[in-house]
């Protein structure tokens, strides 16, 4: 027997949600863009035109536009891996893909220190070879990786697992190589679940603070992320610069939350199809 809540409970509950939707995160978003703009547009065009400001938005840039592509290639590397195949060793894999779920951004970080820093295991080797990986660009690219990575792989795998193998299967029955396989069958199969795993990897990158606060170093105009570059400007008094900034992470945060709806819509719809 089926049984149905009365409205009032339903409004109640549907209140509730709605209230604490509004307190913990259309409030604080309203308040970030309020505080952008309470000296005038034109205090707000100066703070992000600022050069330090400038540097840090190209540098989150290009650790997104480095670190996105290489865990789309890990995750469809992986996810096909793991469920096209048996092999000693999968359940592990698995695991250690969701390991960066797991461990706290800021030890990802010190990991980061103990192996490439001045004493660390490889520090000697890449100072006699004026190698910079820690306080440089190669390290916060290395550990927005590492804190990004599961993903795409982690939307790819239940994906594959549902879909099988029938279909690549029957390609290769009909004389398809792998690579043919891959790109006419596999592929076009999970395009819509790959770019919804990019699109959150791309979000996380732009918003890491912890593992690449420990590897940057805090330079102005070299090692400061946005994320990091609104801490100083905050930590300075400097508000309405940090909030400045920090709108243009949450219009990005806003833009994403748009075409993640529109990438569920589109994964609902080829279900049904």
């Amino acid at each position: 027997m089926v049984r149905e809540d009365s409205v009032a409970v339903r409004f109640s509950l549907i209140g509730i949600a709605l209230l604490v939707l509004g307190l913990f995160i259309v409030l604080p978003l309203a308040t970030v863009f309020m505080e952008a703009f309470r000296k005038g547009i034109g205090f707000f065009w100066e703070a992000l035109s600022d050069p330090v400001a400038i540097a840090a938005i190209q540098l989150t840039l290009l650790t997104a536009a480095i670190a996105v592509p290489l865990n789309c290639v890990f995750g469809v590397v992986a996810a096909w891996a793991l469920t096209k195949f048996r092999f000693p060793g999968r359940s592990l894999i698995i695991t250690l893909i969701d390991l960066p779920f797991s461990v706290s951004p800021v030890i990802a970080g010190l990991i980061y220190i103990l192996m490439f820093g001045r004493q660390g295991y490889f520090g000697p080797w890449l100072m006699e070879n004026d190698i910079k990986i820690i306080f440089a660009v190669p390290g916060i690219v290395i550990a927005t990786v590492f804190v990004t990575f599961p993903f795409v792989a982690r939307e790819l795998i239940p994906l594959m697992q549902e879909q099988g193998t029938e279909e690549e299967e029957a390609a290769i029955s009909l004389g398809a190589s792998g690579l043919r396989t891959f790109w006419h069958v596999t592929l076009p199969n999970i395009k819509w679940g790959l770019l919804y795993g990019v699109l959150l990897c791309n979000a996380r990158a732009m918003g890491e603070f912890g593992a690449v606060s420990v590897v940057s170093g805090h330079i102005r105009g070299l090692t400061n992320t946005m994320p990091l570059h609104i801490e100083i400007l905050y930590n300075e008094y400097d508000f309405v610069a940090a909030f400045a900034v920090a709108s243009l992470l949450a219009l990005l945060a806003l833009v994403t939350l748009v075409l993640k709806g529109l990438l569920e819509w589109k994964m609902a719809e080829g279900k049904k199809a």
